[in-house]
């Protein structure tokens, strides 16, 4: 049998992957001590640029990626691209794939991130509905505007929100589709949806609201309000799934993710996740979290592979993302549940302005857009631990 032998092995060739190789070599990993492992045809690539500046045509293949070949070529990281995974056997300590390779490990970082939710309605199978997960995901979105004339966008969340931006900057007659009542409903306050409704409103984004897809046909989509929609390209953004069989099949605890502690520990020893595949115990908020964003998967690979060379503490983030959409960036800090109180500095109906969300008189999250820099330092460093 084919057999390769790593100390370590993370499973998932995404961020994770690219920041913990990053910083193992930092801490003198010696050649032929790591492998990365992954279904993916791409060295490990920076997630935001896919629905910013890469699905704009501003960065391409190369200019996303965390390290060049090179680097891992140089450091004798062994990088087994296009390898899907069978079956992870924790008794042997390897993984399997479906030819009976065997990747042999002593540590085993499991990072195999999320994969778009469907739509899972009728037609929904058709060439002309794309999510926005991988690189080369971005890249067909990015040439299929390029000839769309009317684009529907499901979802008005992260991807939602930046895609519409995308798409109506270069040119499609763009509409956003969801079933809230507002714009990110989960996230944002009345006062900023309203904002960014308006932002959006003004640059031609249309909205129809209250509204869910029950079929898409070609050219159009049906809607639960009766309403047939003119769309020849749907981007659906409707959220993601864990990539959690695999950790389930090998016997693992899976709970809305794979469940670690706050040393990102899974229950089998010398087995971690990371990413948006791990749920963790967030030591700062005292609660389970599974984050999807990237700065949460870049700490996690760090963290990681300070863990993996003897580092004792457990790992403390606070959850941070940032955005682009049109000529505006913002940046998010903290976690909104529970809040009991929201203040605001500056306008909240103009382009500039921070939001503070409280509970028991503790700054517990914070946005800022175009406010001073003072004003987002003290964002980025909240008020915790909170009880």
């Amino acid at each position: 049998m084919n057999m390769q032998e790593y100390k370590n092995i993370f499973l998932g060739g995404g961020m994770v992957a690219g920041y913990a190789a990053k910083e193992l070599v930092e801490h003198g990993l010696k050649p032929g001590e790591l492998g990365i492992v992954s279904a993916d045809n791409a060295l490990p690539y920076e997630r935001p640029p896919l629905s910013k500046t890469f699905l704009a045509g501003k960065d391409n293949e190369q200019s996303v990626l965390i390290s060049p070949e090179s680097f891992y070529r140089e450091h004798g990281i062994g990088v087994h691209l296009n390898t899907p995974i069978d079956r992870i056997d924790i008794a042997g300590r390897q993984l399997l794939d479906h030819t009976g390779r065997a990747f042999r490990f002593h540590n085993l970082v499991l990072a195999m991130g999320a994969a778009p939710r469907s739509l899972g309605v009728p037609g929904s199978d058709s060439d002309n509905v794309l999510y926005l997960r991988s690189m080369s995901d971005s890249a067909r979105l990015r040439d299929a505007l390029k000839s769309a004339s009317k684009v529907a966008v499901v979802g008005s969340g992260f991807i939602g929100m930046e895609v519409a931006s995308q798409s109506a900057q270069q040119g499609p007659h763009t509409t956003m589709v969801f079933p809230e009542d507002r714009v990110w409903k989960s996230f944002f306050t009345p006062e900023m949806s309203q904002f960014f409704e308006k932002y959006y409103s003004d640059r031609g984004v249309h909205f129809v609201r209250g509204a869910k897809v029950e079929g898409v046909d070609k050219g159009s989509l049906s809607l639960s309000t009766g309403v047939k929609l003119e769309a020849d390209l749907v981007v659906a953004g409707i959220g993601v799934l864990p990539g959690t069989q695999l950790a389930g099949a090998a016997g693992l605890e899976v709970q809305n993710g794979i469940l670690v502690n706050e040393f990102l520990e899974t229950g089998s020893t010398a087995i971690y996740a990371g990413g948006d595949v791990a749920n963790y115990q967030d030591v700062l908020f005292r609660k389970r979290r599974r984050v999807e964003h990237w700065d949460n998967a870049v700490k996690q690979g760090q963290y990681l592979a300070r863990r993996l060379t003897g580092q004792p503490e457990a790992f403390q983030n606070i959850p941070y993302f940032f955005s682009d959409v049109f000529d505006l960036s913002y940046e998010f800090w903290g976690d909104t549940a529970g809040a009991d109180r929201t203040e605001y500095r500056g306008d909240v109906r103009s382009n500039s302005f921070g939001a503070w969300w409280l509970k028991d008189q503790k700054v517990v999250a914070a946005f800022t857009m175009n406010r001073p820099d003072a004003e987002r330092e003290g964002a980025s460093h909240l008020s915790l631990p909170v009880g």
